[in-house]
């Protein structure tokens, strides 16, 4: 059967070879968020001088900075927030103009009356909803008008705890631990598809032997004459083989010590409209394989061959099978959440 020939080998490539699209899409995807949102910013934010106009920053929508600031004098008002108070109001004059700062408590000891120099990483933020309050009462202690503290004071407020929120270091975590995923998945299923002996497939059957020899005899066997096959799932003379759950499966009849199948029943609010049905192998070397949404037919055929080719093969969910096997030395073991689940679903 020509079309058989090297089947396995080219089911792993196109396997990997389709599912290398996804984790490529996301990278491009992180890219677009990296260099068109505050995401850079926040890793590299902009360093600036005592020179730099906040305010033409501002309007650029550059929302990150790092900078120097100088003779810093506490207002006596705070920001709090559940309770708990996250910053200290300041001012400083800068070349552009007089500025209001809000300092984390671990940066200003909790409200030091003047600070002469500070480097710190901020964020720059337009009038908070307190800010019009703050104004006003800022105003009547400066002797000023209220009209006169806008003229004077800027807009923009330099605020150290509003860079590296926990909600932006928990995104910054998402968006680098998720790009590792997804870098490292591209590699491994660039590999798998340009190297098939590589992929799960092959280390699986490696459990039981030299994985390149076992999977060239496999190869050999489905080619020349498979012994039961299904859509996706085949039975050689020494293998099953199945390319189902997007992944490829080999594995030893000899090694398989428990099959059994379980029905699922699909419904729309109150109306049943169809049951698949799952199949489960159970094999030695701690090996435990799932095939779902399969035809009842197909699965029934796989397990009355698999079980007429090894005799030792336990066919069936019961309490008998499930403690026959955990008694069985390198097989997987079940727990009781599992057990209760698949009862069930049975």
């Amino acid at each position: 059967m020509q079309q058989l020939d090297h089947l396995i080998t080219r089911k792993i490539r196109s396997t990997y070879g389709r599912r290398v699209a996804s984790p490529i899409i996301y990278c491009i995807f992180l890219i677009i968020v990296w260099f068109y949102t505050p995401m850079q910013d926040l890793v590299h934010p902009l360093a600036i001088s005592e020179q730099a106009q906040i305010e033409a920053l501002a309007n650029d929508g550059k929302q990150y900075v790092s900078t120097k600031l100088t003779n810093l004098n506490f207002t006596g008002y705070t920001q709090s927030r559940f309770g708990m108070v996250t910053g200290y109001y300041y001012y400083t004059m800068r070349d552009d103009g007089c500025y209001l700062v809000i300092l984390s408590p671990r940066t200003c000891e909790e409200g030091l009356p003047v600070i002469e120099e500070i480097s710190i990483r901020a964020s720059i933020r337009r009038q908070p909803e307190s800010y019009a309050m703050l104004a006003e009462h800022l105003a009547d202690d400066l002797n000023w008008t209220t009209n006169g503290f806008y003229d004077t004071v800027s807009d923009c407020i330099i605020s150290e705890p509003g860079f590296g929120t926990y909600g932006s270091t928990l995104l910054l975590t998402c968006f680098f631990a998720s790009g590792i995923y997804a870098l490292m998945s591209i590699i491994f299923f660039t590999l798998y598809a340009l190297f098939p002996v590589l992929s799960p497939a092959s280390r699986q059957l490696g459990l039981y032997g030299k994985r390149s020899v076992l999977l060239a005899q496999a190869e050999e066997e489905l080619a020349t004459l498979p012994q039961l096959a299904t859509e996706d799932m085949y039975i050689t003379e020494h293998f099953f083989i199945a390319f189902a759950n997007k992944a490829v499966t080999v594995i030893p009849i000899d090694e398989i010590v428990w099959i059994y199948k379980y029905s699922t029943l699909h419904n729309i609010l109150w109306y049943h409209f169809s049951i698949s049905y799952t199949l489960h192998i159970t094999a030695n070397k701690h090996l435990y394989i799932q095939f779902p949404k399969n035809m009842k037919s197909d699965i029934d055929g796989i397990i009355d061959y698999l079980s007429e080719a090894n005799h030792n093969i336990l066919v069936g969910f019961n309490e008998k099978n499930r403690k026959a096997v955990q008694a069985m030395p390198g097989v997987t073991r079940f727990t009781d959440g599992l057990i209760a689940f698949l009862k069930q679903k049975i």
